[in-house]
């Protein structure tokens, strides 16, 4: 997951019908781009874990994927967002930004490849330092990227933003297939990757011509830096939350239980990705230009909310009362300890949704304070509950601390975070109501229709249908909300 500049520093005063189109309409196209690239992730996943790889090897890529997204939060310091957020024409100090993010970006990459041994031993995974040499490298690609990928979300234009993500997917999948056929196990997914970033800048610089150009204004940069550096701490934190799993894992428990935990986690991740990243992609530029009028905030926040949690409810239901079946049914009877964790896994990709969309939000209205204050809040508790966890019961306990710590610290801190925000507890309730009973009936139809039916292919199928169709049933009330979210 197109107007001129001058369009673009015009849209706040435009009427909301015009807004509204734009969101629309980029929605709709980031909704397809996401759809369509995790498909082919999925797809390549199944092919990859049923033929080439093995969980030892899914760990490694766990290990390595896991410091990358963590480097990924922090490399360009935040500053590319003022690309999307600030008022006037972004071409002014997209120069600017484009130099900050490339230092920074090179010095990050330049401190992991020399430390890159220590923290795979650390991690529990010293055979992944050579693959997060190599990963890594997409650090520097993605910091080359964002700029030219900020004027595409700045201008709502995810139809040019979909070719590049098509671009990248075909090559990213391309080079990982033929290097895992010729055996090159977890490696093969970081040449993959740095294949993949490499086609996405190329493209991004081709969708978004003339803006990745270096320049330098001393005022500019200690303004960006005043902006950008709280946003990526925050950014830091909320990567650390999602990932400090997969290192507690892979340093408390063995590789083979790392790579179960890791196909689980990526499992949980499907509707997450397939729903939120598609939202995300134009909330934040949505939210920023309602920051200004507290009412239209909080209704536009309650509408995505609302669409976001009702597509996302019967995935997460699915796949998590269905667990053992479908793992076994798409990657193998192998893979069969994975499922164990994902009901857990489910519940909290179910929370994260909400809570990254309450994020955007609060980035929008510039509450980042608040932002670091929760971040550090659910690292600080989820550590010692993880580890806890991971003693007590293995990837299963890791899963259910998750779940506890979401579900008790951080789902009401958010809640106070954007009630001072102004989105009141009342425009979540009414978003969340009807999907969340929906899904509490889909659920227990479920759990009736597999005890009845079994669980083949047909049978599976014949479940899911029915239990789906419940689900449509009972979020019907709901219909005007998500009605609104599509004027």
């Amino acid at each position: 997951m197109t107007g001129s500049a001058a369009d673009t520093e015009a849209a706040p005063a435009a009427t909301p019908p015009s807004l509204g189109r734009k969101v629309g309409s980029a929605a709709k196209w980031s909704l397809v781009n996401t759809v369509v690239m995790r498909l082919g992730n999925f797809a390549t996943g199944i092919v990859l874990a049923r033929f080439f790889l093995g969980p030892e090897a899914w760990g490694v890529y766990g290990i390595a994927q896991t410091v990358l997204l963590v480097l990924l939060s922090a490399n360009e310091l935040g500053v590319s967002l003022a690309i999307v957020r600030w008022e006037g024409d972004p071409r002014r100090f997209a120069p600017t930004v484009l130099t900050l993010s490339a230092v920074s970006s090179l010095l990050l990459y330049a401190a992991l490849f020399a430390t890159a041994p220590a923290v795979a031993g650390v991690l529990g995974s010293p055979e992944a330092s050579g693959v997060l040499r190599v990963m890594c490298l997409c650090v520097v690609l993605d910091g080359l990227s964002q700029v030219p990928a900020g004027f595409l979300t700045r201008e709502f234009a995810q139809g040019r933003r979909m070719a590049v993500d098509a671009l990248n997917f075909t090559l990213s999948t391309g080079v990982t297939l033929l290097l895992a056929v010729d055996g090159w196990g977890a490696m093969s997914f970081a040449w993959g990757s740095v294949a993949g970033n490499v086609a996405a800048l190329i493209g991004c610089s081709l969708a978004s011509p003339g803006t990745l150009r270096f320049g330098w204004d001393r005022q500019q940069a200690r303004a960006l830096l005043r902006f950008g550096l709280p946003l990526a701490g925050a950014s830091l934190l909320a990567l650390g939350v999602v990932n400090v799993d997969t290192m507690v894992v892979g340093s408390a428990l063995d590789p083979l239980a790392l790579g179960f935990y890791v196909l689980a986690f990526n499992i949980s991740g499907w509707p997450v990705r397939i729903i939120s990243e598609a939202a995300r992609r134009v909330s934040f530029a949505g939210f920023s230009r309602l920051a200004d009028s507290p009412q239209a905030l909080a209704a536009g926040f309650g509408r995505a909310l609302g669409v976001v949690v009702t597509a996302t409810v019967p995935l997460c239901v699915l796949l998590a009362a269905l667990a053992a079946p479908i793992v076994d049914l798409v990657y193998g009877e192998r893979w069969l300890p994975a499922a164990r964790a994902l009901p857990w896994l489910m519940a909290l990709g179910l929370v994260r949704i909400g809570c990254e969309l309450a994020y955007d939000c609060l980035v929008a209205i510039g509450r980042r304070r608040s932002l670091i204050a929760v971040q550090g809040l659910w690292l600080l508790v989820l550590v010692p509950a993880l580890v806890a966890g991971a003693r007590t019961g293995g990837i299963v306990g890791v899963a259910q601390g998750h779940v506890l710590v979401a579900g008790a610290v951080v789902v009401p801190v958010f809640l106070l975070a954007l009630h001072r925000g102004g989105v009141g507890l009342g425009t979540v309730a009414r978003a969340c109501a009807w999907p969340l009973l929906g899904g509490a009936v889909m659920g227990a139809a479920v759990l009736g229709l597999e005890r009845a039916l079994g669980d083949g292919v047909v049978a599976l199928l014949a479940t899911g249908l029915a239990a789906t169709l419940l689900y449509g049933v009972c979020v019907l009330p709901a219909r005007g909300l998500l009605r609104g979210a599509r004027t």
